[in-house]
């Protein structure tokens, strides 16, 4: 396999063109028992796929030639990397101009985070699970149950509300409450 993926890349990085340090990357979620599953890529570019926070964005200016590449396997780490650098600004022209296949694109989309998944945040701007215990960070009159939750107060194992992420649940006094998530901090 390794033979056709460097006769397919001309024997060099599918990303970058670096001839340093090839070796094949299986593109997930693929099992890689294909060579169109896998790009030929340098250390450079492996890492950096590998652990994105470190990825240097002058580095991936090289996309804009990468993302009209003929292999898909190329393609979707383009577009996932462009996707993870669109905060910079000029991914998103490339993303807009990027053309990608139904399957090919897919692909791409299968392992990048859900952008409208709801994230329930504290006070503090910490992201709240399941399961997590917090603490009231002032008194809550609670409407319906006639007593005042004090500030101070421990809500275990708490719940999220999937419609909207300002709310969690919670039992205070033994009461399932609604609770606001700007009013409690996580433990």
């Amino acid at each position: 396999m390794i033979k056709e993926l460097q006769e397919r890349s001309g024997n060099q990085c599918e990303l970058c063109g670096s001839q340093d340090n090839l070796e094949p990357y299986i593109v997930a979620p693929k099992t890689g028992s294909i060579a169109e599953e896998y790009a030929l890529l340098c250390a450079v570019c492996s890492k950096q796929l590998d652990q994105p926070e470190t990825a240097d964005p002058n580095h991936w200016r090289l996309l804009n030639d990468s993302i009209w590449n003929p292999n898909a396997a190329v393609q979707v780490l383009s577009f996932r990397m462009l996707h993870h650098l669109k905060h910079e600004g000029w991914p998103v022209d490339l993303l807009d101009m990027m053309y990608l296949e139904d399957d090919t694109r897919s692909w791409a989309e299968a392992t990048l985070p859900n952008e409208n998944a709801l994230v329930h945040k504290d006070s503090n701007g910490n992201i709240l699970a399941v399961g997590d215990n917090v603490v009231l960070i002032q008194d809550l009159n609670v409407k319906g149950a006639g007593f005042t939750a004090k500030r101070g107060t421990a809500v275990r194992n708490i719940s999220l509300d999937h419609e909207n992420e300002t709310y969690i649940e919670g039992k205070v006094n033994g009461q399932h409450i609604v609770i606001l998530t700007k009013y409690v901090k996580k433990l």
